[in-house]
């Protein structure tokens, strides 16, 4: 948010409307503000800044990889399912995050779907599964596929396109709310036990 609000400011001379990043896609924020200030201004254009700014931004922001994350992913890897990022953050800006928290070995940057890919984050299912499907030379079926995420919105991305949704309450949602939303399995963190039995 930090990265964006100071792209607007030195573009526009203002930080622009409230943000709402909770599951939302780079293009659709970006296109907000572009209406905002009434700017023509290329999404490209509007990217390359914010994407210097992101950087030294990550590195004084105080995060970390949430509890059960590293775990769940050698899981995953050891088994014989595929992982893929199905993000609204723009490619790079979904690399430079996973780099910066030592994920990157996880994920190849060539599978998923991302936040240039679609402003309606809904439409990044099936991007995301034709991109594997070319990459693994494998049919990938939604029906196969599980999506999992912290938001409303993600929860709605995976039911978009047919995948199975498992929601984590380790973001501003509640476990309650996360079940209002209709997931198939709602848990506090990745360490619940629960977990990899839903994705066997």
């Amino acid at each position: 948010m930090a990265a964006l609000k100071q792209t607007a400011s030195e573009l526009f001379g203002a930080e622009g409307p409230e943000l709402d990043l909770a599951g939302s896609t780079d293009w659709g924020i970006v296109r907000g503000m572009l209406e905002h200030f009434d700017s023509d201004m290329q999404l490209e254009d509007f990217y390359s800044l914010y994407l210097e700014k992101l950087s030294p931004n990550l590195a004084a922001f105080e995060g970390k990889v949430l509890p059960g994350v590293t775990d769940l992913l050698d899981e995953v890897k050891k088994s014989d399912a595929f992982l893929g990022l199905l993000t609204g953050n723009i490619a790079h800006g979904a690399q430079a995050k996973i780099s910066h928290y030592g994920l990157d070995g996880y994920f190849s940057i060539q599978v998923g779907a991302y936040g240039d890919d679609h402003y309606d984050r809904n439409q990044l299912g099936p991007v995301a599964l034709d991109r594997a499907s070319s990459m693994h030379e494998v049919d990938f079926k939604a029906n196969q596929s599980v999506v999992i995420g912290d938001t409303p919105k993600d929860i709605a991305c995976g039911q978009a396109m047919g995948a199975t949704t498992l929601a984590v309450a380790t973001g501003r949602f509640s476990v309650a709310e996360l079940e209002a939303y209709g997931a198939d399995l709602v848990v506090e963190d990745l360490c619940d036990s629960r977990v990899s039995s839903f994705l066997e």
